[in-house]
């Protein structure tokens, strides 16, 4: 869980003897040692029982595991898989999308969004993203649909919801299935309702850096429609509705029951992990509302924002030139996302200009935002965006 010395120091001389006095007491921009230790004791007893049950593959841990989950999120379904890209691309099968269809998806997320569409033979379509929330904005998915137009996946980024009313009246006037991109969201709330519970499906991560992390890859999807469940679990096991009676081609891709031990432990504390971040980040809000040339995430109204990460905005061209004086003070931080899907070379052949979403590329930084942050860690790095923007 916590980056090396080499990936906080950045491009300055590594021998300067501030970086060198920096580096010996480094704030990571991510550490789980804190969240594991106090459960370390539970999480092996949850090893050794399954070890000790012989039931490895989905059983009893896995069914509980997906029926707490399902209880959390008020869905009639949650389904266990082996990742949240799976999660993604099991769905679009589900919806019965491939070849010849288009599905529109935002260009500032992570590549998994994208990717699962290109994985099931479909064809990947931009919309630009709310410049305030960086989720996909309804009017811009509405102006790229097409004929060839199957779905939509809202990407619910940084822990902060889509604006789902809004997307779902879009899909409804056209007819159009709509999978949450929930990996970044787990916890958090839109009007009241839990995030994977508003689209049709929707995909949560339990990569180990996630609001509820595993300790390796995990991935589920949840519905409230019974013939979409019942068409995701055929697919996650190989196409199967029992043992040999395979109905279509799927997958290999069973939630781990070691994982699923795992994440049963973590899964009651996810309450306090959640509300450990908001804290952060009230903490962050409220140093930098007197401080120039930074702008601190929004929250939209409703919204129950769980910060999967905290992301500022430095405007002016200044943004590299702040995360390098950090990096000096050895205080890590890192940029959601570099480069807008659109203008990567798999994806560029397609054209359009997306200026939102290129825009927060050239602004957009994360600070460290993990419940258990102490907080006079936190005033580093506090102190280190101060000193840079003065």
């Amino acid at each position: 869980g916590r980056f090396s010395p080499r990936q906080l120091r950045g491009p300055q001389h590594p021998r300067c003897p501030r970086t060198l006095r920096a580096l010996s007491n480094p704030i990571p921009f991510f550490d789980l040692t804190g969240e594991i230790g106090p459960l370390a004791d539970e999480l092996e007893q949850a090893a050794s029982r399954v070890l000790r049950s012989g039931a490895f593959i989905l059983g009893p841990e896995v069914t509980a595991f997906e029926s707490e989950a399902a209880e959390l999120l008020n869905v009639g379904h949650a389904i266990g898989v082996n990742s949240g890209t799976d999660a993604l691309v099991i769905a679009l099968r589900a919806f019965g999308i491939g070849p010849g269809d288009e599905v529109i998806t935002s260009p500032f997320t992570f590549i998994a969004s994208a990717e699962a569409i290109d994985l099931v033979g479909a064809t990947s379509v931009f919309a630009d993203v709310n410049p305030d929330t960086y989720c996909l904005d309804a009017a811009s998915v509405e102006a790229a649909i097409t004929s060839k137009t199957q779905a939509i996946i809202p990407v619910h980024l940084f822990g902060h919801a889509a604006d789902m009313d809004a997307l779902n009246q879009v899909a409804e006037r056209h007819g159009l299935m709509v999978l949450e991109d929930a990996a970044q969201v787990i916890g958090g709330t839109y009007n009241g309702r839990s995030c994977g519970s508003m689209g049709h499906l929707a995909a949560f991560s339990f990569y180990p850096t996630k609001n509820l992390g595993a300790c390796g890859d995990g991935g589920m999807i949840t519905t409230n429609d019974d013939e979409l469940a019942d068409r995701v679990r055929m697919l996650r096991g190989h196409g199967s509705k029992g043992r040999e009676q395979h109905v279509m081609v799927g997958y290999n891709s069973r939630l781990d029951s070691l994982q699923a031990a795992f994440l049963r432990v973590k899964l009651p504390h996810l309450k306090s992990f959640n509300d450990g971040r908001r804290a952060v980040a009230a903490r962050y809000d409220a140093a930098f509302a007197s401080v120039d040339g930074i702008e601190t995430p929004f929250t939209a109204e409703g919204i129950h924002h769980v910060y999967h990460q905290y992301t500022v905005r430095i405007p002016n061209g200044r943004r590299d030139a702040v995360r390098a004086a950090l990096a000096e003070d050895g205080i890590g931080s890192m940029v959601y996302y570099v480069n807008p899907l659109h203008t990567l070379p798999v994806y560029k052949a397609g054209g359009g200009s997306f200026p939102i979403s290129e825009r927060l590329a050239t602004e957009v930084l994360s600070l460290p935002v993990y419940p258990h942050l102490p907080e006079a860690d936190q005033q580093r790095v506090i102190a280190g965006i101060q000193k840079a923007l003065a």
